[in-house]
């Protein structure tokens, strides 16, 4: 040691090491919710909305003219804002234009006569309400009422369309009042290329802002797989977690994060171990969407050459470009309730039969399953009360009420109109017909017996129609419907298995209540001797016979579902890809082998093991 340089002191050395060292903050994981995959690494980026500042008052009598006259101009504004956002979707890719402008146009309509509008225009005649406290308390009452109903009982796709509908109400209403307060919107403008976006909540609005060629991924600690927030991420194809809390107020300037879409995860400063693996899977994510995209232009057919109909569900024609880039060929379950929701009169003929013709055109020939309108109590169909179709107090169990053809063969007009549009849409492609919530034979033969009237009237008129009717076909959703398979498939020209309501009516669990959820087992063997047995009764009149519930989604159950005779597959469309490769891989002799051994088990745990294990491990 040179001892005219002496060591400094022990606190200087440590004072200036605290000075040189970098700035490391720990690793920390966050949980949230996968509704886009992908892997995005990349530093954070926060975004706030300056809140609105609000006063619930009320006016004078002499104020009335002038706090209407402020809310319809902040009506025609909303709408001017509308309009430019659809505007600026030109600058996305196509596929993402064609999902998220029909949301824009939804909105828009809100603003019209909706209930929400025309319900301030009276809380400001009749209560003296200021506009912005009309807007807040009628739509924080439409809201509710409409949460009201998402009761355990509800099927999950039910769920998220009255989660949504309660969506798109808070969101109009939230757009008129900044507008009547003039607070500023939320603004990316700063946001830098490549970063990840992480915030408190985004609404639909705001994603529609997002460029995805400059964005790397996003996180906000509110929202779900099902709202159209989510929809809209997936449609710009960007890595997205929702529901991560926490990770907006543990960050920092200068973090850096990696986001999987696939999984839900979201590691805040990831160690160099944990920054290399997500390398790693950056690349094999790439690789992977690669190999799909290959695979959508091979057919669903087994390693033996055995052809699947492999097609998607569809809830809203937002989720059409979804489809199309999927590889499914054909939509296997158009549900029809959207077009009855966000509306104060029941869809006439016309409307219907334009809303389905461009949806079969969009399929340039491919097959559509167009299900009539399964309202079971438990949807909030505004229209449907205003006519007096349904009544305003739902049933006390409507998953056991006046739902699916019970409600469409007691009011008639219904089901007549909706025959109609479907007909005349079927000249621009093939259709069939499909009818929910069947439990005896005799609903079937009204059904088929109104089809065929409507049918008759319009060739009189000298509408065109096809000259082979399109074919009606019939949910199985009901442990009573699938053990009179064998006499309701002498009425049908085709069966539906639906494997969620089924496993819910099976087992009398519903997965939304939390202290049975786990019993919630759509592999129980009660659920798949049911399936089994609709199938062999479909199949022994060679009657074609499809599963588009959550069964069909899963590729672990792919080769169970062949071995038990089934040769059509209908799921959401993210799920095609997946699936298709599954059905490619697997041959039709080992798939019976599979599901008789399965079909054997009496225990679900059993059949789990089995299922995880797969088919190469003992049938080939």
């Amino acid at each position: 040691m040179n001892k005219n340089n002496p060591p400094p002191p022990q606190h200087k050395r440590l004072a200036r090491t605290a000075l040189t060292a970098p700035n490391v903050r720990a690793e920390r994981l966050f949980s949230g919710i996968a509704v886009s995959a992908g892997i995005a690494i990349g530093p954070v980026f926060g975004t706030t909305e300056p809140d609105a500042v609000i006063t619930r008052h009320k006016i004078l009598a002499s104020d009335i003219s002038a706090e209407g006259a402020r809310l319809e101009a902040a009506i025609i504004q909303s709408r001017k804002q509308l309009g430019k956002l659809r505007a600026r979707l030109t600058v996305l890719p196509e596929e993402s234009q064609a999902e998220i402008a029909p949301l824009i146009d939804a909105y828009t309509q809100m603003l019209r006569s909706s209930r929400l509008v025309r319900g301030a225009r009276r809380r400001i005649e009749e209560t003296l309400l200021s506009a912005e406290s009309a807007v807040i308390t009628e739509s924080e009452t439409i809201a509710n009422a409409v949460l009201a109903q998402v009761g355990p009982d509800l099927p999950a796709e039910d769920r998220a369309g009255l989660r949504r509908r309660a969506d798109e109400v808070t969101e109009i209403a939230r757009r008129l009042v900044r507008n009547l307060t003039r607070a500023p919107f939320r603004s990316f403008a700063d946001l830098p290329e490549g970063a990840i976006l992480v915030a408190e909540s985004l609404r639909p609005a705001d994603a529609a802002l997002l460029d995805p060629a400059r964005l790397a991924g996003v996180v906000t600690e509110e929202g779900g797989a099902d709202g159209h927030t989510a929809v809209m991420l997936r449609a710009l194809g960007v890595p997205a977690v929702l529901g991560a809390v926490g990770l907006a107020h543990a960050m920092k300037p200068g973090d850096t994060a990696v986001v999987d879409g696939g999984t839900g995860r979201v590691v805040l400063n990831p160690s160099p171990t944990a920054l290399a693996e997500a390398k790693r899977a950056v690349a094999a994510f790439a690789r992977e969407r690669q190999r799909y995209a290959r695979l959508r232009r091979l057919p669903a057919q087994t390693a033996d050459g055995e052809a699947i109909e492999l097609q998607a569900n569809l809830e809203l024609p937002v989720e059409l470009p979804l489809i199309v880039q999927s590889g499914a060929i054909g939509i296997g379950l158009l549900r029809t309730e959207f077009l009855f929701m966000n509306r104060e009169t029941i869809p006439d003929e016309a409307v219907q039969t334009e809303t389905y013709r461009a949806i079969v055109e969009t399929m340039h020939g491919d097959p559509v399953t167009i299900r009539v309108l399964d309202w079971g109590g438990e949807k909030e169909i505004e229209a449907l009360t205003i006519a007096g179709v349904v009544p305003e107090l739902v049933d006390t169990n409507p998953a056991l009420g006046l739902r699916g053809i019970r409600l469409l063969l007691r009011r008639s007009e219904l089901l007549e109109t909706q025959f109609a549009a479907i007909l005349h849409a079927s000249a621009f492609g093939p259709v069939r017909v499909l009818l929910p919530m069947v439990t005896t034979v005799a609903e079937v033969r009204s059904a088929r017996e109104i089809y065929e009237r409507v049918a008759r009237r319009l060739r009189r008129r000298g509408d065109r129609l096809p000259e082979k009717l399109p074919p009606l076909g019939i949910m199985i959703e009901t442990p009573g419907a699938a053990l009179s398979a064998d006499a309701l498939a002498l009425e049908t020209d085709f069966f539906a298995i639906g494997t969620n309501d089924l496993t819910s009516y099976t087992l009398a669990v519903d997965r939304s209540e939390t202290d049975v959820a786990e019993l919630y087992d759509p592999v129980h063997p009660a659920v798949l001797r049911l399936v089994q047995f609709a199938t062999e009764a479909a199949l022994r009149l060679r009657m074609p016979v499809s599963i588009c519930g959550e069964l069909a989604a899963e590729p672990r159950l792919t080769p169970l579902l062949l071995g038990l005779g089934v040769r059509s597959l209908s799921m959401n469309a993210s799920a095609v890809p997946k699936v298709k490769q599954a059905i490619r891989s697997a041959k039709i002799d080992d798939c019976i082998r599979f599901a008789r051994r399965i079909m054997e088990q009496g225990q679900a745990e059993r059949i789990r093991e089995l299922l995880l294990d797969g088919i190469d491990s003992e049938d080939r």
